[in-house]
């Protein structure tokens, strides 16, 4: 659904809250350009997609960048050889390399395409893939890192059309059969009805099945949900990861059409990645454009209750939320911590400017997903310190996100420990802790 301008006159309505955001200026020269994606890969490196939020909603194929934190934006267009292909999805692993999906809307035609030039240049990869005319139909591409990963389509001859590559995308493997769980009848994905966390990745079906991969696409299993749809007109869901097991799905109830539609929301949570859900309940916060603080329990944002639109967080996985500002449209959110994120607004003016704002308010309360932890981490975010407390620590160390390790310290049974944690670059990081007795708890925490 494209997204419209807000009014000027509820804009001035709320200037007051403007302190939590910065204004940026994507790039854009069209008026009314948004983002439907937001990529962080690090604290100065992020990608966005674009699309036209004007009435027309017309097919664009465009993206902009950031290499400085945003101070400055440069746009680009994903040129996949044809003006007809819609992009489903972007998917950047640094500055320069990036991968897109594409696809025909109607035949279904399409595959993936790589820039390692920053997208400048876009080349397809796996040029026999997506291409039976009648069943192929193109959906998603993400990477895990910069060597692997997976597309997804559906099902041709009787089974989903899932590609791997451990190569970055040189050469391609379709997924066998045999680790493929075969479709119902006429069951079929959802371009952007997908998400990914650590080395699991999800996608959903008109069915209301999730199919889950945790070894980067190698094998599948099929898992059941609470709905029969996730993107019907009367029923509907979204599903949000932190991490392998930890999960929500937000679904969608809809009575009456246009613009006399009732929409209604029951909240799901799983912590074992979706194999299955709680009882529900309902969910009646303004909040559904949403996003995870990837390893914690912090949800990001954004939404309208019909005369005014919000942007928050919560840090018990959707149950309670905290409103970080009102008054003005932002859609798509993403942070990469408690203090670095960004949300989407649209280009605005005769000579377009805006389009994104930058978070700049307080630290959003981090906090490690398990409970009952022997070890606590404070303050997280953390800053130059990281401070530890448990009982009779002997050993930490703290690994990156792709498990390298950064750090190791021992210790003499110790009930209290600091950690020098200012060459860390701004990011998430694991940290591990053991006492004494050989208890051994892991903990995320960010640096800012």
């Amino acid at each position: 659904m494209k997204q419209k301008l807000l009014l000027m006159a509820l804009l001035a309505a709320s200037w007051t809250m403007q302190s939590q955001w910065a204004t940026q200026n994507t790039g854009f020269t069209a008026a009314s350009r948004g983002l439907d994606e937001i990529h962080i890969v690090d604290a100065n490196t992020v990608w966005a997609k674009g699309y036209d939020g004007s009435a027309t909603g017309a097919n664009v194929q465009i993206f902009t960048k950031t290499t400085n934190g945003g101070t400055t934006w440069t746009t680009g267009t994903i040129n996949v050889g044809s003006a007809t292909l819609e992009i489903t999805n972007l998917m950047p692993i640094n500055a320069t390399t990036a991968w897109a999906g594409a696809v025909h809307p109607t035949n279904g035609l399409g595959g993936v395409w790589k820039t390692t030039n920053g997208g400048t240049s876009w080349t397809k990869q796996n040029t026999g893939a997506y291409s039976t005319i009648g069943s192929s139909f193109f959906n998603v591409v993400h990477f895990f890192d910069e060597n692997n990963g997976v597309t997804e389509g559906d099902p041709v001859a009787g089974e989903f059309e899932v590609y791997t590559t451990s190569n970055g995308g040189t050469t391609w493997t379709a997924v066998p059969a045999a680790s493929l769980p075969n479709p119902e009848s006429d069951e079929y994905g959802y371009n952007g009805g997908n998400v990914a966390a650590g080395n699991s990745f999800w996608f959903v079906t008109n069915k209301g099945k999730l199919y889950r991969t945790t070894d980067m696409g190698a094998t599948w299993t099929k898992l059941d949900t609470p709905i029969t749809d996730f993107s019907a007109t009367a029923v509907g869901g979204q599903i949000f990861f932190s991490d392998n097991n930890n999960g929500i799905l937000l679904a969608r109830s809809t009575t009456g059409s246009g613009s006399s539609a009732v929409n209604t929301y029951t909240l799901y949570k799983t912590s074992n990645g979706g194999t299955s859900w709680d009882s529900g309940a309902s969910y009646t916060s303004n909040y559904t454009n949403l996003n995870y603080i990837k390893g914690t329990n912090v949800l990001v944002g954004t939404g309208t209750d019909g005369d005014n639109f919000f942007t928050g967080y919560s840090n018990n996985n959707g149950t309670s939320w905290t409103q970080i500002d009102s008054g003005v449209q932002r859609v798509s959110i993403a942070f990469l911590n408690g203090t670095t994120g960004w949300a989407s607004g649209f280009t605005t003016g005769a000579t377009p400017t805006e389009g994104i704002y930058k978070y700049t308010g307080s630290a959003l309360g981090i906090e490690d997903i398990a409970s009952g932890k022997t070890f606590k981490a404070y303050p997280n975010p953390a800053n130059n310190q990281l401070n530890l407390s448990g009982a009779s620590i002997n050993e930490v160390a703290i690994y990156d996100l792709l498990g390298k390790q950064i750090l190791n310290q021992k210790f003499s049974s110790q009930d209290q420990v600091s950690l020098n944690v200012s060459g860390l670059e701004t990011g998430m990081y694991v940290l591990t802790a053991t006492n004494d007795s050989g208890a051994k708890e892991t903990i995320k925490f960010a640096k800012q």
